[in-house]
């Protein structure tokens, strides 16, 4: 867990920007991970024996995590240090964002809900009436950013190695280089992990998760922290219902039992279906932090 090993540290690259050396001084280095020594725990690993049940949880303590040779209390630090520094580079992005009038999204998903197919048909169904530049991240390759071009907008690729997620320091030099208009929509498409990116403010208004019906209905029982930090749930692939077994409400009912609070839409980024809703949620946003005119003098 990329909270407790600093995985990706140095691995990171930014279309035309190498900040190897850079990202390596944002972890805190971790003393004997991997290293073999003994195994330092406060009753931080799972049980001993084997239950009944066949149940081993190793999400127990106050780390709610386990890493060969850290003890709880250790993890905890290191988390508390990672999320710290993470979350002064996020109210910076947060700042400049709102000075900017720019309303930005986190599109979070586990790998294949259909991300970018629906960026590509949010973009185009946006056409000139609201301008939207995306930050794309991935462990390799450019072929997402590649797609959100091909509809002509701005895209900047941004690998994360072995990193399983976007941190605010990624996205900030990513803001910087594409210089998005003032008064837009920033759209921010995570790397594909249910788990880590549920811990990392990018600075963005909003993080958005996508669940798929070709995945399962407790998805969001499964991995609570990623709906808990959601304000939306695009349930999206909807034009496949007919071909599945997929059980609407009770993924509805998953969703709404880990954060009572979170707003649902129902989209195809196939068809279309659902999209009026949500092109009109995120008007809305780009609205709700437009810059207001000064006044000219009379």
């Amino acid at each position: 867990m990329c909270n407790v090993c600093g995985c990706g540290t140095g691995e990171v690259r930014i279309e035309g920007l190498s900040i190897a050396n850079e990202r390596a001084q944002m972890l805190p280095v971790v003393p004997g991970l991997g290293q073999g020594h003994a195994h330092d725990h406060d009753h931080d690993h799972a049980h001993d024996h084997v239950h009944a049940h066949d149940h081993l949880h190793f999400g127990q303590g106050p780390a709610h995590a386990h890493a060969p040779g850290l003890s709880q209390a250790r993890m905890v630090q290191i988390e508390q240090d990672i999320l710290s520094k993470n979350d002064g580079y996020a109210d910076a992005n947060r700042r400049r964002l709102a000075q900017r009038g720019i309303f930005a999204i986190n599109l979070v998903s586990s790998p294949g809900s259909g991300k970018t197919t629906l960026l590509v048909r949010t973009i185009e169904a946006l056409g000139t009436s609201l301008s939207a530049t995306v930050i794309e991240g991935d462990q390799q390759t450019a072929n997402d950013a590649e797609r959100i071009r091909a509809t002509g907008a701005r895209a900047l690729q941004i690998n994360t190695g072995k990193g399983c997620h976007l941190d605010a320091q990624m996205v900030g030099d990513a803001i910087e280089r594409l210089a998005p208009p003032d008064d837009s929509l920033l759209l921010i498409e995570n790397v594909g992990n249910l788990v880590c990116p549920a811990s990392f403010d990018l600075g963005e208004a909003h993080k958005v998760a996508i669940l798929s019906v070709t995945e399962g209905e407790d998805k969001p029982l499964k991995y609570p922290d990623m709906f808990q930090a959601a304000d939306l749930m695009l349930l999206n692939k909807i034009d496949l219902l007919p071909y599945l077994s997929f059980d609407v409400e009770r993924a509805l009912a998953a969703a709404r039992q880990v954060n009572p609070r979170l707003q649902v839409l129902q989209v195809s980024a196939t068809t279309g279906e659902g999209f009026d809703e949500w092109l009109a949620w995120l008007r809305a946003g780009c609205a709700a932090v437009r810059r207001v005119p000064a006044a000219e003098p009379a």
